[in-house]
């Protein structure tokens, strides 16, 4: 068991991409398709905005999990884990934001 509760999140999120729709939400996401978790992220985003802008500290708390938790599924159904963001925010840490948005190349 990992002490991390994202890891831990990210483990269980991976193996229920296969189960079975009817009984796992992960797995329902799954069979709908990258844009239809895509369409679900951009959703819990926005009530994450909304929950910030409004000051209600427990419904931001709230929807930043759910937040979490979809962008998760997301990583995990495009093959993307947790390890590989993290690898990519150590590269840029001690990298000025504005020097690193600069140097991207899209």
């Amino acid at each position: 068991m990992t002490a991390d509760p994202l890891d831990a999140l990210e483990l269980t999120i991976r193996a229920r991409l296969g189960a079975d729709p009817d009984t796992s939400y992960v797995a329902r996401l799954h069979s709908k398709g990258r844009a239809k978790i895509a369409q679900k992220l951009g959703e819990e985003a926005v009530e994450t905005v909304i929950a910030a802008l409004d000051g209600d500290r427990a419904a931001l708390t709230a929807e930043a999990a759910d937040l979490m938790f979809h962008l998760i599924v997301l990583l995990a159904e495009s093959g993307v884990s947790l390890a590989d963001v993290r690898a990519e925010l150590a590269r840029r840490e001690g990298v000025s934001g504005l020097a690193e948005k600069a140097a991207r190349t899209e």
